[in-house]
């Protein structure tokens, strides 16, 4: 593959101010207020937007309570341009459930974190698919089906823009009939949005060090399902979050539902990637939590419609890499500004989206490229996200010490301290280990027996990618890449009981073949690009790169 690349033709460039990477909501916030900043400045300003989706808003998966704070900076008149916010929340529920019943907590003793009022429920890719209306409104360049595949460098070692991948590779890794070269993109400064664990944020947090002195990232896998239920269960505006049962007091996760507005609700369950047990499934213990009583309850008579999943990122402030470097910098969950404390995320997006456009605006007045925006990190550490980030900089890091020590610091930390006037806790926990490597050989735990879906309530993995609508052409190498063929069945089969097949929430990974002759199979056209297999292998072999343009999910109302 390697001497057929080296005669390829060269790719054709294109010059831009500013190039974004992921038309995410942080992509699509900093496209749009750098936008604004020329038009108010009465300056040319080109920018450029690279979705790696069919459309913006495609790959986007999340709860979603929306705070509107962020949203308001940027566009004022939301309201009145159709912003898709349309459902208040009107009530908060808190369970903490056990495999029969529950106990809720009272509104009042609830924790800041837990409190929803003047919040939105919504479906986050349709307002992305709405801030792309803006951004084009704007002029704004959007292209979608167009994944970055490859940051550009100077010989001095600054990013100067990115590549988008070559199309009509065939699975042999030999360009075809279709054959198209990839694009470059060249900028003054490059912005990367690609959501939690991006391709090439990875790359880079790697070649320039920005995590050094930071603890490990955390991540959680946050898996979705949208039903559409029985009218008269519907409550709008209730929000409900759970903890507990199914998951053992050890292991970090929690649930939400959320009753949106046309008889909706969007259901889902996150579990941290630093569980310790093998045999664990996040899609099955959510399969599982559904059937709790007083989760039942608001499905039975209802239909699902929907389903995805999505890695979180979730360390905090403490696991915050550097987010500039050399003509470039990271926004949104690329980097890990998700207040997960709150389970919201899309908030910091924009804010830290409109930090670094107005960063960018500035050095390409003064004339600048390809340095580093040092204003962008100044102005988030004097913001109000700064601020909810601090009050919340240990609540992951609890639940690594169990949920009942978890449950009540958070309740020290988030609500007797700010009753005493003290937003920033005066202690500070760190930790050291990442989450591929906190799992342990399946020998030290006992295996989980999980039930057989009714396909009423409960499903299994294949109905659900069916709903998400994920596609990849046949014929072309594999995105889901092995640094060593051998370690999958060698070492993780062998001393993890072969975890891929069940961390994965799309049925990607699965061991065939009889008792001492298995091989790993990899069925990536069911990807959904949630980045789970990347984060949680515990040899770190698996390595996720972009597919052929507009591969994956087509998320619809999620």
């Amino acid at each position: 593959m390697s001497e057929e690349i080296n005669v390829l033709p060269p790719r054709e460039v294109m010059e831009f101010d500013v190039v974004i990477v992921g038309g995410g909501p942080a992509g699509l916030a900093t496209a749009i207020r750098l936008r604004q900043r020329a038009i108010e400045a009465g300056r040319e300003l080109s920018v450029c937007i690279l979705e790696k989706g069919s459309e913006p808003g495609a790959h986007v998966l999340s709860g979603a309570v929306m705070d509107p704070r962020a949203l308001t900076e940027l566009f004022p008149d939301w309201a009145e341009r159709g912003a898709p916010l349309k459902q208040k929340v009107t009530r908060d529920e808190f369970l903490f459930l056990n495999e029969t019943g529950s106990r809720s907590t009272p509104n009042a003793l609830l924790p800041e974190c837990f409190h929803n009022e003047g919040n939105y429920i919504v479906s986050l890719g349709e307002v992305t698919r709405w801030l792309a209306q803006q951004a084009e409104a704007l002029e704004v360049a959007i292209f979608p089906g167009f994944p970055a595949a490859e940051v550009l460098y100077s010989d001095d070692g600054a990013v100067i823009g990115v590549a988008t991948g070559d199309m009509g590779i065939e699975k042999n890794g030999q360009p075809g009939p279709a054959f198209e070269r990839g694009m470059a993109l060249h900028a003054r400064y490059t912005i990367f949005a690609e959501g939690s664990r991006g391709h090439l944020g990875r790359q880079l947090i790697a070649r320039f060090q920005l995590d050094a002195g930071k603890d490990p990232q955390a991540y959680g896998i946050g898996i979705k399902e949208l039903w559409q239920i029985d009218p008269a269960k519907h409550e709008p505006g209730l929000v409900v979050h759970a903890a507990g049962w199914p998951l053992d007091n050890d292991t970090y996760g929690g649930a939400f539902l959320y009753h949106a507005e046309g008889g909706k609700v969007s259901i889902g369950y996150v579990v941290g990637l630093d569980y310790k047990n093998p045999w664990l499934s996040p899609f099955e213990e959510f399969q599982r939590f559904k059937t709790h009583p007083d989760i039942r309850k608001h499905l039975e008579g209802g239909k699902r419609i929907g389903y995805g999943a999505r890695a979180i990122t979730a360390g905090g402030l403490m696991s915050l890499p550097k987010t500039v470097f050399p003509g470039g910098a990271l926004v949104g969950c690329e980097a890990g500004y998700l207040n997960v404390s709150r389970i919201k995320g899309s908030h910091a997006a924009l804010k830290t989206g409109m930090l670094a456009a107005d960063a960018a605006f500035d050095a390409l007045v003064a004339d600048r490229q390809h340095d580093e925006l040092s204003a962008y990190p100044q102005a988030f550490e004097s913001s109000w996200l700064h601020a909810e980030l601090l009050q919340s900089k240990n609540f992951k890091q609890w639940f690594k010490k169990g949920q009942t020590v978890a449950a009540l610091m958070t309740g020290v930390e988030q609500w007797l301290l700010p009753k005493l006037g003290i937003r920033n806790p005066p202690w500070t926990l760190r930790h050291s280990t990442p989450d591929h490597a906190c799992l342990e050989p399946a020998s030290k735990h006992a295996k989980i027996t999980y039930p057989k879906p009714d396909g009423v309530l409960t499903f299994d993995r294949l109905s659900s990618v069916f709903l998400s609508s994920t596609n990849h052409a046949e014929d072309q190498p594999g995105h889901l890449t092995l640094k060593d063929a051998s370690v999958p069945v060698r070492i993780n089969l062998a001393e993890y009981a072969g975890p891929e097949a069940r961390y994965c929430p799309a049925g990607v990974y699965e061991f065939v073949g009889s008792e001492g002759h298995e091989q790993l199979q990899i069925n990536a056209q069911n990807c959904v690009h949630c980045k789970t297999c990347d984060i949680k292998d515990p040899t770190q072999n698996i390595v996720w790169v972009t597919p052929q343009g507009g591969g994956g999910p087509n998320y619809s109302g999620m």
